[in-house]
């Protein structure tokens, strides 16, 4: 089915630039398991939600990333996954294994950003991510995106803005030699 929660933030992601063209990925806990976007869709225009089960049974066309919500879901109380691609923060991501943001509201919502890593789709990857996501609502694979988890769709996509804003924001300042 078509959901109009997944269809605002996937716009809001694509606007924004926090996605480009058919990646990244958004799915939400629901009874039994989650509803996950297929792979290759446009967030903005997102096809049909997939199923993926409790059991890790992937419903066809699933994302390449059920892994990684698959470990999140078993591992965390998280009802919601916003998966992006923000450019700041992925570049960031190559440099740092910790992201610690110097913005008021980084500094609030996202006092330290782990960066971790794992090939995309993979085991590895998933149980890197699940592991990071236990003590921050956000993480970042290293040169690949962000992965927020939060109650609702909307919450971990603000996360996820809030993670490319403080992103920028020490881009400007080590350009700037603040």
């Amino acid at each position: 089915m078509h959901d109009t929660e997944f269809l605002n933030i996937g716009t809001r992601l694509h606007q924004e630039g926090l996605v480009t063209s058919v990646f990244g990925n958004l799915s939400r806990r629901v009874e039994g398991g989650f509803e996950i976007t297929p792979t290759g869709s446009f967030l903005d225009a997102p096809a049909r939600l997939v199923f993926v089960s409790d059991e890790g049974v992937a419903g066809a066309g699933a994302s390449s990333e059920y892994r990684v919500h698959l470990q999140v879901y078993r591992g965390t109380d998280a009802a919601a996954i916003v998966h992006a691609h923000p450019p700041y923060a992925v570049a960031l991501s190559l440099a740092c294994d910790t992201i610690v943001p110097v913005d008021s509201e980084g500094k609030m919502l996202l006092p330290e950003i782990p960066v971790v890593d794992g090939e995309p789709g993979t085991e590895t990857l998933a149980e890197n991510i699940a592991a990071a996501l236990v003590s921050s609502p956000l993480v970042i694979a290293r040169g690949h995106g962000t992965f927020a988890r939060a109650e609702t769709l909307v919450d971990a996509y603000i996360l996820t803005a809030v993670a490319e804003h403080a992103a920028r924001i020490l881009s400007i300042a080590a350009a700037s030699d603040i």
